[in-house]
């Protein structure tokens, strides 16, 4: 078991299976050149790797804003749905932590949607605080 970025093109392809559990609006055929232009903003993907597979997968970027500082964001962040309750969400989630702290961030965050449940339940396991409202408008 290893935890990783995804840096080559076959690291991130190994990655679309699990990401488009969260993203099912992703298609394969488009998604390394999708993660490369993110890339090329910020966006890092880890990945949990056990046996060869990844099974727990997060997109993040690090920030500087005037309200937070210096922080990483999560923007996806997602385990295999046949091998949760592994602690493998757990073990990426601390790692991210560590990265943070490793890169100088005073904060981490994310937004989740208001359906997912179970993942609410994970973050404030992680003792996670829920910090505001976010807010969208379509255009």
């Amino acid at each position: 078991m290893s935890i990783q970025l995804g840096e080559s093109d076959f690291q991130i392809l190994k990655c679309f299976p699990v990401m488009s559990q969260l993203r099912p609006h992703l298609e394969q055929a488009k998604f390394v050149e999708q993660v490369r232009y993110q890339m090329k903003e910020g966006y890092q993907l880890a990945f949990l790797e056990v046996e060869e597979q990844a099974v727990a997968v997060a997109g993040f970027r690090i920030y500087t804003c005037l309200s937070s500082g210096k922080f990483l964001y999560i923007d996806d962040l997602v385990v295999d749905e046949l091998k949760r309750s592994h602690s493998y969400g757990k073990q990426l989630f601390q790692w991210l932590i560590e990265y943070a702290r490793n890169h100088g961030c005073k904060h981490l965050s994310l937004d989740s949607g208001v359906q997912r449940f179970a993942a609410h339940r994970f973050y404030l396991m992680q003792r996670m605080s829920i910090t505001s409202h976010h807010f969208g408008i379509e255009l």
